[in-house]
This record gives structure tokens, C-alpha cells and sequence, in this order.
């Protein structure tokens, strides 16, 4: 089964930026939708946004929207995170999940996410906001 690996977390200070990565050996990614969660230390986790498989649209949880953005780069077998002007609030370990079978929406402006039974965790990446 196909394994991600987040990469790309740090310290950075509010209104900076990083760029998170997920990749696979062994097999594309391509064929996957992959969305990431994020989970705030004593919070719930919840979902950022998702690249659906096959028609690579994307859609967000509303309080990113503006700055985050998911892309696929095919030729590095990679999808990355690109997040902006980073708050406080956006502190958290990073999770990229991998489903063919999933899909993901926005409803009247709500983020949805729907996986299968397929889906595949990485390990997280610590993304610490912090001045």
C-alpha cells in the first residue's frame, strides 16, 4: 500500500510562510486524491483542504481560504501545501492522507471530506507558529 511522507514543517514566525510536501515511493501519487489535516495540540484534528483524483480541482476549510494552496507536481511525484501568511492559530502537526476513493466539496462554504475505507496516513509534520 501506498505510504506518505510529510516534509517541509518548522518554526516560523506570523505572517510567514512554508511549504509543505507529500510524497510516495514506489508509486505515483497521481491517481490518488490527497488532502491534509492538521491537529493543534489538545484540539481535534481537522481538515485543511484536498486535490480531488481525477479532475485536480481543490477546495479548502474556509478559514485558510486565500492563504493556503494545494497543487500537484506530477514530474516529482509530490503534492505540496504552500501556506501564507501563517497565524498562530495555524500551529499544528500537518497530516497528508492518501484515498483514491475519497473526494472532498464545498457546501454553502463548508469544507467537506469524504474518505474511503483505502485511505493512508503520513507520519505528520510539526508546524510551529511563534514569534
Amino acid at each position: 500500500q501506498l505510504q506518505p511522507v510529510e516534509s517541509g514543517g518548522g518554526l516560523v514566525q506570523p505572517g510567514g510562510s512554508l511549504m509543505l510536501s507529500c510524497s510516495a515511493s514506489g508509486s505515483s501519487l497521481d491517481p490518488y486524491t490527497v488532502a491534509w489535516f492538521r491537529q493543534a495540540s489538545g484540539k481535534d484534528r481537522e481538515g485543511v483542504g484536498c486535490i480531488n483524483y481525477p479532475d485536480d480541482d481543490v477546495h479548502y476549510r474556509d478559514v485558510v481560504k486565500g492563504r493556503f494552496t494545494i497543487s500537484r507536481d506530477s514530474a516529482k511525484n509530490t503534492v505540496h501545501l504552500q501556506m501564507n501568511n501563517l497565524r498562530v492559530e495555524d500551529s499544528g502537526v500537518y497530516y497528508c492522507v492518501v484515498d483514491a476513493g475519497a473526494h472532498c466539496n464545498e457546501r454553502r462554504g463548508v469544507y467537506g471530506y469524504s474518505p474511503s475505507v483505502h485511505e493512508a496516513w503520513g507520519q505528520g509534520t510539526q508546524v510551529t507558529v511563534s514569534s
